[in-house]
């Protein structure tokens, strides 16, 4: 199992693979509305990966710009949003804490499953780093806007789970004034196969043990966080 930062550099196919197995309810998209209606909003989108996100969200925007630090993940994501035949939105190479944006640009900020690696990468110093990621955020929101933030909840667990080494990371968010709701989004798989592959690859084999082969499946609970009016 590669890390993650090698995965987003090396591996974007199976990432991608991965990422459009999950939530095959449509739990996620109705989650986010309700989190932040999203129809005619200005939109930024930073850790925007292979562009899952990115592809559900588009349709209902007036603009997108999305952001990641991996260049190799952007071209992903261009193919991806070419493929749904979607107007491909600007993709711009760029870190949480350095945002090369105007103040004020943005009805919406949302992040997918990326602002986490500002604690998971920097554990030294990481409420610094969040601290940072969370100013640049609010600094491209209009007055009105809102901030909205996907997290994963737990891999292969049927209810969140929010102890363990993410548990100072989900406190630090309330405390900066988010709040929070659930959902599931479970991963289903095209075969056996690819379930094993994918799920050995990116969370270990020991999460095999959690695959439901009957039907494929994989739990996944996933957390949105609000912050704004």
């Amino acid at each position: 199992m590669p890390e993650h930062d090698q995965i987003y550099r090396h591996h974007t196919g199976d990432y991608h693979a991965l990422v459009m197995a999950e939530d095959w309810q449509g739990n996620l998209l109705p989650a986010i509305q309700r989190a932040c209606p999203l129809e005619g909003l200005d939109a930024v989108e930073l850790g925007a990966g292979s562009g899952r996100l990115t592809g559900l969200i588009a349709p209902y925007l007036r603009s997108l710009l999305a952001l990641d630090a991996s260049v190799p993940m952007l071209l992903e994501a261009r193919a991806h949003l070419q493929r749904l035949q979607l107007p491909s939105a600007p993709l711009v190479c760029a870190d949480h804490r350095n945002l090369p944006l105007p103040d004020g640009c943005a009805d919406l900020v949302i992040a997918g499953w990326s602002m986490v690696y500002l604690v998971t990468w920097q554990p030294d110093d990481w409420a610094i780093q969040l601290s940072a990621g969370l100013d640049q955020m609010q600094r491209l929101l209009r007055p009105w806007g809102r901030l909205v933030l996907v997290e994963t909840l737990g891999t292969g667990t049927e209810t969140p789970v929010l102890t363990g080494k993410l548990e100072p990371y989900y406190q630090a968010l309330e405390r900066a004034g988010f709040t929070w709701d659930w959902i599931r989004t479970d991963y289903r798989f095209s075969d056996l196969s690819e379930a094993r592959h994918l799920i050995a690859f990116f969370f270990g084999e020991g999460m095999l043990a959690h695959l439901d082969a009957s039907d494929l499946t994989l739990p996944e609970c996933t957390g949105i966080w609000r912050w704004g009016p």
